[in-house]
């Protein structure tokens, strides 16, 4: 039994977001983009998560309709991987250095 609060291991492991190959960005699916359409911001793990929070205003060539439904999915992958978000509007992402925490 773990404690509470506590991740499992698999959502401990580290991630290599700032140096995806090519190779490493194909074999991401487009729905665990946060930007699925330009492939922008992946989602896969609490790393990748807290990173799209905080780059999110420095994403290029998006509508604000893409960045509402961005934020949705940050939203979603924020509850998966124990990140806690503070904000409740897009336009809240990106503007601060420390937005997301671990849980």
């Amino acid at each position: 039994m773990r404690a509470a609060g506590r991740l499992p291991p698999e959502h401990l492991m580290p991630t290599k977001s700032h140096t995806l190959s090519a190779d490493d960005r194909k074999q991401i699916d487009d729905s665990d983009y946060a930007f699925p359409d330009q492939r922008k911001e992946p989602l896969e793990n609490a790393s990748h998560v807290r990173n799209a929070i905080a780059r999110f205003d420095q994403v290029k060539d998006v509508s604000d309709e893409d960045r509402e439904k961005a934020f949705h999915r940050i939203k979603a992958a924020a509850r998966k991987f124990g990140v806690e978000m503070q904000e409740t509007h897009w336009k809240q992402l990106g503007k601060h250095p420390h937005t997301a925490n671990a849980s």
